[in-house]
């Protein structure tokens, strides 16, 4: 492989030479979750501790698959672009039965978007560049090999004891994110546990570096010559690396079934008598599970701290960056007195309707393709014997519906219609990007929006009463700032916009309210109920 793995060094801190700083925030887990959250954070200006008891990214190529929401969230924290140039941009795949091709799909028909459907990128690449960001700002104190071995939550602060190579030592955190992973130490101090489904299926994943000429798309089997009565997924990755899915069925022996001498005949069957290195293995279990809360007062769970989502459908890594994308913002605004603490509240009914969208999803597809009884099975085989000729069949097919922006329809944060809109930009969705023009350049929607509250408007004339409008709302705490748009073609379309056409826009670039006219009265109404002020 071409990546080699770095090792971070421990280094000591103040708390064990017996200072005792104070901390507005901590993070435990610097995998791509908690590396998104703890930049994100120091881009609000807020200092960050992150620990994690690792010398090193994580082993193997784990989540590969990042979506296109994901590539939007990273491209406001300044690293998108080096995932994708690193990463295998695909926007298409190909569904077979037995040998025989079913369908196409494109999740990216349309032109005129900066990001592509998904990137395949190893996840040590993922966290690699992370690191590289959080490196590059001072208000990150990333500790490597500190272990976090117990959790005191109280109601001003949370108490941790972290052990590491030089000894022990207690920190106070005004707030704790726990990005600790699926066996967080976190939730377990805390008494918390999942609930939800484990399924009778295990599955085969191998990254195998060989030299190939296909292109980039996903390709998935239902029943293949090479696997006959299973299923079966096949994926390009960065450096000439290739994910092989292979679905085993419960009575799979694991440990067995991750020996190379087992492996590798597998392969063979699959690709035919090839050279090739087997990168990394393993075996999983279908899983679906969360907590009942995410948020416990000063402590939040996110990404597989606080769901487990099976990989077909790249639900976890990606619901995960969403998570952080939801929260940082709130607590930005607590910290800085300008939301109450009752903002916070928000994440768990946001995220938990996110993580119940991923599950239903995740297990739609493990029904799919395991049916549980004959019927089931008889109306899998009618769909996919359908799907051959009929587009309609096509949207039942599930071998795993792959991950989409989370929109929050139901949010207590979002102001309802009140005038006639047509299309997908309602309250509570993530902004779609367009291209547009600022200032005679050409850019992106999504590069101008985030981190603040923003309106957009759209016309020319900003004169007058507008252009005082626009004064007030950058005065207000926490400021609204103001993009003007014209009147082109493509964001006019996908935002539905006509000359006054008004948007205000969540920092996390979530659609809050819109309106047909510009009133300031409004704005700040709906400014009010997404700080939970109303």
């Amino acid at each position: 492989m071409a990546f080699d793995y770095p090792v971070f060094d421990f280094a000591s801190c103040p708390e064990l030479a017996g200072a005792a700083p104070h901390h507005p925030i901590a993070i435990v887990g610097a995998g791509p979750v908690g590396l998104a959250a703890a930049i994100d954070l120091s881009l609000h200006g807020i200092p960050v501790v992150l620990l994690d008891d690792k010398s090193t990214v994580s082993d193997g190529s784990r989540a590969i698959c990042w979506a296109k929401r994901t590539l939007e969230i990273c491209d406001r924290l300044s690293v998108g672009q080096r995932l994708v140039d690193k990463g295998i941009t695909w926007n298409r795949g190909i569904v077979y039965l037995g040998d025989q091709e079913i369908y196409r799909f494109d999740l990216l028909p349309e032109p005129h978007h900066k990001q592509p459907a998904f990137i395949n990128l190893q996840q040590f690449y993922f966290e690699y560049f992370l690191i590289e960001r959080a490196q590059s700002l001072p208000l990150i104190d990333l500790r490597w090999q500190h272990k976090v071995v117990d959790v005191r939550p109280g109601p001003e602060s949370v108490a941790l004891t972290v052990s590491t190579p030089g000894g022990q030592y207690s920190l106070e955190t005004d707030w704790l994110i726990a990005a600790d992973g699926v066996r967080s130490a976190v939730r377990e101090r805390l008494g918390q546990d999942f609930q939800g489904r484990v399924f009778q299926d295990r599955f085969l994943i191998a990254d195998i570096a060989v030299q190939r000429d296909d292109p980039a798309i996903r390709r998935f089997w239902f029943n293949p010559p090479f696997h006959d009565g299973q299923s079966a997924l096949m994926h390009k990755q960065a450096d000439n690396v290739w994910r092989l899915d292979f679905q085993l069925g419960w009575d799979a022996d694991p440990e067995r079934e991750r020996q190379p001498e087992h492996v590798i005949p597998r392969i063979k069957k699959m690709l035919g008598d090839i050279d090739f290195d087997i990168v990394w293995s393993s075996v999983y279990t279908f899983t679906c599970r969360r907590m009942e809360k995410f948020r416990h007062d000063r402590v939040f769970f996110v990404g597989d701290a606080a769901h487990v989502i099976s990989p077909f459908g790249a639900r976890g890594g990606n619901g995960g960056v969403q998570d952080t994308d939801n929260l940082v913002w709130k607590l930005a605004l607590v910290i800085a007195g300008e939301a109450p603490e009752t903002l916070l509240d928000s994440y768990d009914i946001e995220r938990l309707s996110g993580a119940d969208e991923n599950i239903l999803n995740s297990t739609r597809s493990t029904d799919f393709m395991t049916p549980k009884n004959q019927v089931s099975r008889a109306f899998r085989d009618a769909v996919l014997d359908l799907a051959r000729n009929h587009d309609f069949a096509r949207r039942f097919v599930n071998g795993g519906r792959l991950s989409t922006p989370a929109a929050y329809p139901h949010s207590p944060l979002n102001t309802p219609d009140s005038d006639s809109f047509a299309g997908e930009m309602a309250p509570g969705t993530p902004c779609t990007d367009a291209p547009i023009t600022i200032d005679n350049r050409d850019t992106w929607l999504l590069e101008h929006i985030g981190t603040d509250f923003t309106l957009l408007y759209f016309g020319h004339d900003i004169s007058g009463g507008i252009q005082a409008t626009f004064d007030a709302l950058a005065a207000l705490r926490p400021k609204v700032r103001t993009l003007v748009l014209a009147q082109d073609d493509v964001v006019t379309a996908r935002y539905d916009a006509k000359p006054g056409t008004t948007y205000l826009i969540r920092p996390d670039q979530h659609v809050a309210a819109r309106w047909r006219d510009l009133d300031l009265n409004n704005v700040t109404a709906a400014v009010g109920r997404c700080l939970t002020r109303m």
